[in-house]
């Protein structure tokens, strides 16, 4: 791990389901460069930190429809 994004989900409240489908989910846009994955989610979480949007906004705007 290079960022460690785990410490700042558990500070916000990120349940470990949550955290494991953000990863997927920003995982899917960096799929062969680990380190920016990281980072994405890193920010993501800290935007949820600083009350910019919210995990189930995340994940629900990257939702699959159908």
């Amino acid at each position: 791990m290079i960022f460690d994004y785990l410490t700042a989900a558990k500070r916000v409240g990120i349940s470990q389901d949550q955290l494991e489908r953000l990863c997927v989910v920003i995982g899917a846009e960096f799929p062969s460069d680990e380190m920016m994955a990281e980072l994405h989610i890193l920010r993501a979480i800290q935007s949820i930190e600083r009350g910019d949007t919210t995990i189930e906004a995340i994940l629900n705007q990257n939702a699959p429809s159908g």
